[in-house]
């Protein structure tokens, strides 16, 4: 317990994890999965991609979306909203009121510039390309060792510590000699 009654993390009181040196934070949008920034264009087209599945308000946009990024991304209503504005000015979306809400839908121009950019490649930036698969890949399996390190830091003995931090190092020198080889 944390000296106003709380829990409190191990870590929080001795310092950062043994694997904290490990991990270049930066590898993945920052943090441990921390969100990670689109550039303006680019949320043009996911908004356009994520409305090819139908009509939808604002906050339905922003869940597809972060469906759509494995939850990399979360756009914020700060982002989506004026770009749905800029959409619908431009002549690519619709907003009608239904159950109170404004709901968005594609015109037909929207609609051929949409499915336009899905196929050259753009409104992918997700899921759907196979470097963010690997991405997604790679970030699964740092959690999953992020884990197992920390079931290791939180219980094991001395002698486990050290060989996991051993493993640790291992690991992290494998990396960069494989980015070494190109």
């Amino acid at each position: 317990m944390g000296r106003h009654g709380g829990p409190r993390s191990h870590w929080h009181e001795h310092g950062a994890p043994p694997w904290a040196d490990f991990v270049d934070q930066r590898l993945f949008g920052g943090g441990w999965g921390g969100p990670r920034r689109m550039r303006r264009g680019d949320v043009r087209g996911e908004v356009l991609g994520a409305l090819l599945d139908g009509p939808a308000h604002g906050y339905e946009v922003i869940r597809r979306l972060e469906e759509k990024s494995g939850g990399m991304w979360r756009p914020s209503p700060g982002s989506v909203y004026p770009t749905l504005q800029m959409l619908e000015d431009a002549g690519l979306v619709r907003a009608t009121e239904q159950d109170g809400r404004r709901t968005y839908e594609l015109s037909d121009e929207g609609r051929s510039a949409a499915e336009g950019a899905k196929g050259q490649g753009e409104g992918q930036a997700w899921g759907d390309s196979p470097e963010m698969k690997g991405r997604f890949a790679a970030r699964d399996s740092l959690a999953q060792l992020h884990l197992a390190a920390r079931q290791v830091a939180m219980s094991g003995s001395p002698e486990q510590l050290e060989r996991a931090t051993a493993v640790l190092r291992q690991a992290r020198q494998s990396l960069y000699q494989i980015l070494a080889e190109d």
